[in-house]
């Protein structure tokens, strides 16, 4: 019987063991996630492991809440302790979950602690977490470079003035905390509020906002501010209908239309969405920009909990839908005048894993000697898991060339969530080894430690340009 959770973990052979002690001292890139800027500038430091685990965190609320415990102890006025202990009962009754592992990996790596949460070691891993989180040592700054991280992007409105992040860059702090692109106000134009981010859109780019050139125009300008701030991604969740060819003429009669509040059918809204998505993949391009595409969320499917707590509160899901006809359309719009920018694609629905690894390297094509210009992202979300990341490696190197990779991220509000990427990379080179062991690849260990190198931080630092 192995041993729990120990320096093997997940490591099935000795060429996976190998090729970590590679893998292992990679600074971490981690060009997706939803950090708070200002906690980072401010250094923050938490009062309680449940402040820093529980305080945001819906992948846990959603495992507490099967697990059948009170929401007063999730996102209600329960005690900080009352609701760890709560979680540590959960956590027992976790076996096979991501969150089992990630939870550990967490203890170990951030706390020195080995033996497993559950109800009965509560008490002692609470009061040994606190210690040490009530120190400077263990503010949100030092707690980054525990896990070697060297970049992190965050998730930002096009209308944000970014200053949070033009203060940690003139506190010379040694990580670089780099904004995300995301359009996504701009682009509900579905949305009630729709009209009031245009007016103030309109306000923060200087430009009035009376048509679609206008809302471009618009749009470029923030570009261009983020892009001058260190911007390199940008991000777009798409979900249901997004993509049905159109004019612009068209675009510009919905548009004024939802100015006004008026009715819009799916289709007019899909219109609108595709020829913005369009129009900023040409931006992107021009300016090196990545475009990131999360593809698949069904969100706040619980009326009742939307009304009491509102979004990103554990109650979204994996939609199920086809939409490989639309996203060949939205590609080769950009690509027809070869105005494609670097894109990853990543599924919410684990079903759609191979259809995006084999039309990612369908657009691949270009003269700049981008590798893997177009490519399957990281398991995302609910495909998060060990099931999930070997699935996206097999896809990716079934269809395409995992060597290409950029890696993993951590899609996550937590200042505690860096061990995911050692999952990953575990995962990673036991696949690796697998193959070499069964005779599938040659055992060149040189190369192999070179490549693992590649896919867990080179790669990400050549594609975004850092």
């Amino acid at each position: 019987m192995m041993a729990f959770m120990d320096n093997n973990f997940l490591l099935t052979n000795e060429t996976a063991k190998a090729l970590f002690e590679e893998a292992k001292n990679v600074p971490i890139i981690d060009y997706h996630n939803h950090l708070n800027p200002k906690e980072i500038y401010e250094d923050r430091c938490f009062d309680n492991i449940a402040e820093v685990w529980l305080g945001g965190d819906h992948y846990k609320w959603r495992a507490m809440r099967a697990n059948g415990i009170s929401e007063r102890f999730i996102t209600g006025d329960g005690a900080p302790f009352d609701k760890f202990v709560a979680w540590a009962d959960t956590v027992q009754n976790l076996i096979g979950n991501p969150l089992y592992h990630w939870t550990h990996l967490e203890l170990q790596r951030y706390f020195g602690i080995d033996i497993p949460l559950n109800p009965d070691t509560a008490k002692e891993i609470w009061d040994k977490c606190n210690a040490m989180l009530r120190t400077k040592n263990y503010s949100v700054r030092n707690l980054l470079k525990m896990q070697n991280v060297s970049v992190l992007c965050t998730t930002d409105d096009p209308a944000d003035f970014l200053e949070w992040h033009k203060k940690i860059r003139e506190d010379n702090f040694k990580i670089k905390v780099l904004p995300s692109f995301r359009p996504e106000k701009a682009m509900a134009i579905e949305k009630p509020e729709f009209s009031d981010y245009i007016e103030n859109l309109g306000d923060v780019s200087g430009c009035q906002i009376k048509d679609v050139d206008s809302l471009i125009k618009a749009l470029k300008i923030r570009l261009k501010f983020f892009v001058d701030n260190g911007c390199r991604v940008s991000d777009h969740s798409l979900e249901g209908l997004f993509f049905v060819k159109s004019s612009k003429n068209e675009v510009n009669r919905i548009f004024k239309k939802a100015l006004a509040a008026e009715f819009l059918k799916e289709e007019e809204i899909a219109k609108f969405k595709g020829y913005i998505l369009t129009e900023l993949g040409k931006e992107y391009a021009k300016a090196g920009i990545v475009m990131q595409l999360h593809i698949g969320a069904i969100r706040n499917n619980s009326r009742r909990f939307y009304e009491l707590l509102g979004a990103d509160a554990g109650f979204d899901a994996m939609a199920d839908f086809s939409y490989a006809p639309q996203l060949a359309s939205l590609l080769s719009a950009m690509d027809e005048t070869d105005e494609l920018p670097k894109t990853i694609l990543y599924c919410l629905n684990p079903k759609d894993t191979e259809m995006l690894a084999v039309m990612a390297s369908t657009f691949c094509s270009n003269e700049a000697s981008i590798k893997g210009k177009v490519q399957l992202g990281a398991a995302w979300w609910f495909c998060d898991h060990k099931n999930g990341i070997e699935r996206q490696i097999e896809a990716m190197s079934d269809a395409g060339l995992i060597s290409t990779s950029v890696g993993m991220l951590t899609d996550s509000r937590s200042f505690l969530s860096f061990p995911r990427h050692e999952l990953y990379r575990r995962i990673l080179c036991s696949k690796i080894g697998t193959w070499v062991e069964s005779g599938e690849y040659p055992d060149d260990i040189s190369y192999l430690r070179t490549l693992v190198k590649r896919i867990c931080g080179d790669n990400a630092i050549e594609y975004f340009g850092l």
